[in-house]
């Protein structure tokens, strides 16, 4: 029953990594050709380096960083800001833990018998994570404001 758990898991991340690698910047500039298209050539370096400014527009934040993690709304009297967040995920190694006790058994040819034996089941243990990498707000469309967590 574990290893189907686990083909089954090592199946749905090899997917994953799939849909992953299709979400490229190139594939993103020829969905949004008309844009893209439409800016100049340090623009669209910058984009392609991942590099969002104030006054960008969703458009071009969607072709440098892809769709982001969540996206939030905000509406006040001064009028509705956007919020896109991008997070990171994964997970963090915590150790191992006894699950229970396997039963083997096994055939002694000398004494012509079965012997049972059981051996403890010891698993990892593993804890997702998430964090937010960038925040990005627009207001009328355009980014106002660029949130990102600095690495060490």
């Amino acid at each position: 029953m574990r290893a189907s758990f686990a083909i089954k898991l090592l199946v749905t991340a090899l997917g994953l990594l799939m849909l992953a690698g299709c979400n490229t910047f190139e594939r993103r500039a020829r969905e949004k050709s008309a844009v893209f298209g439409a800016l100049d050539a340090t623009t669209q370096a910058r984009l392609q380096a991942r590099q969002i400014e104030v006054g960008d527009t969703q458009d071009m934040v969607y072709i440098a960083l892809g769709a982001p993690d969540e996206k939030r709304d905000i509406v006040t009297p001064g009028g509705r800001t956007t919020i896109w967040v991008y997070s990171a995920y994964w997970q963090e190694y915590q150790g191992t833990r006894l699950v229970g006790f396997r039963r083997n058994v096994i055939y002694d040819p000398v004494s012509k018998s079965y012997r049972v034996l059981h051996e403890p089941d010891i698993q990892p243990v593993y804890a997702s994570r998430v964090e937010d990498r960038v925040r990005i707000t627009f207001q009328d469309g355009h980014v106002t404001v660029v949130e990102q967590a600095q690495r060490d």
